[in-house]
């Protein structure tokens, strides 16, 4: 489509929300890339403009300038992303916001180690968190992701060890002006039952202390496979329904590790048909997802959130992702033992991906002639995949109505200078750093390279403080907490066995691996 016409199509989509009361911004003369819902694919344009009012995108423009015939308020601040590119801000479908305070504690572990010393069973039982600690770990986790672009998160919230931690989780994630997708999740931890879990949700959606905000309530549950309490499953359902949930979340691993909750799980237990369908479903990681799953993904439409780093550093990988893509999006995980950024985790999917694909080639004594997978794939992954995840059409694009969730690149960064191709120059060359303004809801949580909130400081120094205490009584625990001893075998009823590890020292003897300078 021819720039000017793609100008004159998108002003004219969406101007009534331009009023003189409206608050709105006007950024001109930037690289966009937008999204063209009749192509659904990207539409770069160079030298454009974006208005902005509220939260939402009014209009679009192939121009540096609105043309007249758009009436724009008297009023609205103006914004030169002259160099700059203009994108949807980033979308994670599967983080643990509330594990940041761990930071550097994880750097080697494996899931058995994780399931042992860091998860949510793992805390509640040997040194829980009180609620300030969740809430600082919940809001310094968040205010990272903004800080690198990702402005929306689907967040599996396990730290719902106890009401007030329930809610000391909810209230960060809501501080923080992010867009999170909290999903309170139900597990049986020690000395919290799932009948408090159960009533603690009911109160947190009657009173609704998230309305109005870009927070919503979701849902997480582990439970669906392979042994499914019906009894707990129909309670869920109920909830989900009362509530609206936003979404429904789950953690689907599968292979010798043996938490399934699988598609088949689903599809067995017929909640595909009993959920509503405002409801999305996202299976996190889907590690050996089958054919069969995949279909019933396709048919039913819901989607998986790959993890890439999550899945290469603990082990448990992505075998089949790569051909549901379609029907997935991307989330960081464990955020406390790798990067936090969606960036970081599409453009190690897009390698991994050329990777095995280019080996398949190989393998037959071929030269591979095409490359398998673009950058526009991954982005896209790292965008809009991740709004149709989570049935919201309006998050992940930049297009007319979509919320106002904006992240500005600087083009003349060392790393970026010299780029053509935006969408390239984003995946291939950009880094946290160049990201000089986030948006959410219109409203700046980024701006000249440094995050706006007045209170920033003030968390960061008191999250510091939570961070050591709680670092000091993990450490204090750790000799207590082993590798599994010969003979045990996984809670699935696999054997465990060991890698081997590598050497990256010459000589007999040390092999470089050491350990963790604590």
């Amino acid at each position: 489509m021819h720039a000017n016409h793609l100008g004159v199509l998108l002003s004219g989509l969406l101007v009534s929300a331009t009023s003189a009361s409206a608050s709105s911004i006007l950024f001109s003369g930037g690289t966009v890339i937008a999204f063209n819902r009749t192509s659904n694919s990207l539409e770069v344009i160079r030298n454009g403009s974006v208005l902005v009012t509220d939260d939402r995108i009014t209009s679009v423009f192939a121009n540096s300038s609105p043309p007249s015939s758009v009436s724009v308020p008297s009023d609205v601040e103006e914004v030169d992303i002259t160099d700059k590119i203009l994108t949807p801000g980033f979308i994670d479908t599967h983080r643990h916001g509330w594990q940041t305070a761990y930071k550097t504690l994880g750097s080697n572990t494996s899931l058995v180690d994780y399931f042992n010393r860091f998860g949510e069973f793992a805390t509640a039982a040997l040194y829980p968190l009180d609620s300030d600690e969740v809430y600082y770990s919940q809001l310094a986790g968040l205010y990272e992701s903004l800080n690198a672009g990702v402005t929306t998160t689907l967040d599996h919230a396990h730290h719902t060890f106890s009401d007030s931690t329930s809610l000391a989780g909810l209230r960060a994630s809501i501080d923080s002006g992010a867009r999170v997708f909290w999903a309170y999740a139900f597990h049986n931890v020690t000395n919290y039952t799932l009948e408090q879990q159960f009533a603690n949700y009911r109160s947190i959606a009657s009173n609704a202390s998230y309305s109005n905000t870009p927070t919503t309530l979701g849902v997480a549950y582990d439970g669906f496979g392979p042994n499914p309490n019906t009894t707990i499953i129909t309670t869920l359902l109920d909830l989900i329904r009362e509530s609206n949930a936003s979404v429904l979340t789950t953690h689907s691993v599968a292979g010798p590790y043996g938490v399934t909750n699988s598609p088949e799980d689903f599809s067995s237990l017929s909640l595909f048909s009993q959920l509503p369908p405002t409801t999305p479903v996202v299976f996190s990681h889907a590690s050996f997802l089958s054919p069969v799953g995949a279909q019933l993904l396709r048919t039913h439409n819901h989607t998986i959130s790959i993890t890439p780093e999550s899945e290469m550093h603990y082990g448990h990988t992505h075998p089949t992702s790569h051909l549901i893509q379609d029907f997935a999006s991307l989330g960081v995980d464990t955020h406390f033992t790798f990067s936090t950024d969606i960036l970081t985790q599409a453009r190690l999917w897009l390698q991994s991906v050329r990777r095995l694909l280019y080996t398949q080639v190989l393998d037959r004594w071929e030269v591979p002639v095409n490359n398998p997978m673009s950058a526009n794939q991954a982005f896209l992954l790292a965008t809009r995949n991740g709004g149709v995840s989570l049935r919201r059409d309006d998050l992940g694009v930049i297009a007319p109505g979509a919320k106002a969730d904006l992240v500005i690149w600087d083009g003349t960064s060392p790393g970026m200078l010299g780029w053509w191709d935006p969408v390239a120059a984003v995946i291939l060359h950009a880094n946290v750093g160049d990201v000089e303004g986030v948006l959410v809801d219109g409203r700046w949580k980024k701006r000249d390279g440094r995050i706006v909130d007045k209170k920033y400081e003030e968390v960061k120094e008191r999250f510091l403080e939570i961070a050591r205490a709680v670092q000091e009584r993990v450490i204090a625990r750790a000799g207590e907490i082993g590798l599994p001893k010969e003979g045990e075998r996984f809670q699935s009823g696999f054997e465990f066995g060991n890698t081997t590890t590598v050497d990256v020292v010459p000589g007999d003897g040390e092999d470089g691996y050491g350990g963790l300078f604590l």
